[in-house]
């Protein structure tokens, strides 16, 4: 708990401060007096100003946010000797710039982040297949368990390397929920010559990056052995007399090839409505055993399952992806890149219902995560708040009137038409804008407490 609440406080400080510093930075280059910069609201817990500055640098009580506050006659009355240091007499470029540094600086920071991620290395599963689901994409593709992924691209764009399973997962991603079918060039265990193979991805119609749509394609993970972790007191598996170590060979009589496989069968395996046994063939200690198992019945997410209350699957084959100084930062940037044009589609179709509202998270899903990341390792962090990064930077981008990119908006059309939003329009504007803001906050809200009570 304690590991979650500081990783958390950590990342939204961080890219709080680097959002406003942005702001500060751009305000300065282009003349304007900073008066005070906060990370937080409320009254201030700590505030600290250097001689001959006239900012005011602060730490507010409620770190959910942070501002940067300018010179500027709409807030107060200015001194005319300091007409030209107000915000508001700034050309409309200088306006425009020092409002769109906040999200820029935070998609650069996404953009070194990723790049550190590349230069340290990460420890990512080997991109070796298991056997797909039955009657899945991949399973009529002609995917085998045991295959090893080279390269993949879309369908008429040129193939690229797959260094891990985690690159692979994320060509999956971007391909099904752009609509684009993957050929995959892929090399069989008994390392012949490769083949090339084609996902038409294009017919799921994919809304969600979740389980289901990795069902559908086939592929639910890296290639691990069938074997048992740790099992839990009082679980089907207990009662059963399996134990940690155990190699799962056939349930009923179909083998089983890999860790994958195995936990899809024991989801299956509820009969209807109740689970009945059944015998597994096991190797334990280099000796072969029947067992008969009977797996519990329970809800998940609506949908009928079974478990056993063991851990599936063994570690998977893994390896350090490492790149150098110049291509670890191009990656970081194309990244980046692609990380922020899949959450504007993402946005995009929820907004026009071809998404689930499902996908939208709040403090509460990322503070979770912010703890889950560090306690996976400093490079597993950073990928975090690399992630993180980009998502403030595109929300704020948005032509929304209480955020920069609504702002953004305005200076466009008083660019176009040569008048500014009438203070009417602009009252106007901005209830709509926190209106729209407080709904996404509360649908958020609300889908972080299903998952935590789910």
């Amino acid at each position: 708990m304690l590991t979650t609440v500081l990783a958390f406080l950590v990342a939204l400080g961080l890219l709080i401060a680097v959002h406003e510093y942005g702001h500060y930075r751009m305000a300065r280059a282009c003349g304007v007096k900073v008066l005070r910069f906060s990370i937080g609201f409320g009254p201030s817990v700590w505030r600290w100003q250097k001689a001959g500055l006239p900012t005011e640098f602060a730490i507010g009580a409620l770190p959910l946010g942070g501002y940067v506050k300018m010179l500027d006659e709409r807030e107060g009355p200015v001194a005319p000797e300091e007409l030209h240091l107000a915000f508001n007499t700034q050309p409309l470029r200088a306006r425009a710039a020092i409002v769109a540094a906040g999200p820029i600086a935070n998609l650069l920071l996404a953009v070194l982040l990723y790049a550190g991620v590349n230069w340290i290395g990460v420890q990512e599963a080997q991109a070796v297949l298991p056997a797909p689901t039955t009657d899945s994409i991949a399973a009529r593709a002609g995917l085998q368990g045991g295959d090893e992924v080279l390269r993949a691209a879309p369908v008429d764009e040129p193939l690229e390397a797959v260094r891990s399973f985690d690159d692979f997962h994320w060509m999956l991603v971007r391909a099904a929920l752009d609509g684009q079918d993957l050929q995959v060039e892929v090399r069989a265990p008994d390392r012949r010559a490769a083949r090339t193979v084609t996902l038409p991805l294009a017919q799921l119609d994919a809304r969600d990056a979740d389980a289901r749509l990795f069902r559908a394609i086939g592929i639910l993970g890296p290639w691990t052995a069938p074997v048992l972790g740790d099992v839990q007191a009082g679980g089907a598996a207990n009662a059963a007399g399996l134990q940690k170590g155990d190699r799962v060979l056939r349930i009923g009589g179909t083998p089983v090839a890999d860790g994958p496989q195995l936990r899809e069968a024991i989801r299956a395996s509820t009969g209807g409505a109740a689970a009945g046994p059944r015998l597994w063939q096991i190797e334990r200690a280099g000796r072969l055993m029947e067992v008969p198992v009977t797996a519990a019945v329970v809800t998940d997410k609506g949908e009928t399952v079974g478990r056993i209350g063991a851990l599936v699957g063994g570690p998977p084959a893994m390896l350090t992806v490492r790149y150098g100084v110049v291509e670890g930062l191009w990656r970081g940037a194309v990244r980046t890149w692609e990380v922020s044009t899949l959450t504007l589609r993402m946005m995009g179709r929820m907004v026009i219902g071809e998404a689930s509202l499902k996908n939208l998270s709040g403090p509460l899903t990322i503070a979770d995560y912010a703890g889950r990341s560090a306690n996976m390792g400093f490079t597993q962090y950073l990928v975090f708040l690399a992630l993180i990064s980009v998502s403030l930077g595109v929300l704020n981008l948005l032509p929304l009137p209480v955020l920069d990119g609504g702002h953004l908006a305005m200076y466009l059309w008083e660019g176009v038409t040569g008048r500014a939003v009438s203070d009417a329009w602009l009252e106007r504007l901005q209830r709509g804008g926190v209106a729209l803001l407080l709904v996404m906050m509360s649908i958020a809200l609300f889908n972080d407490v299903s998952r935590l009570l789910g």
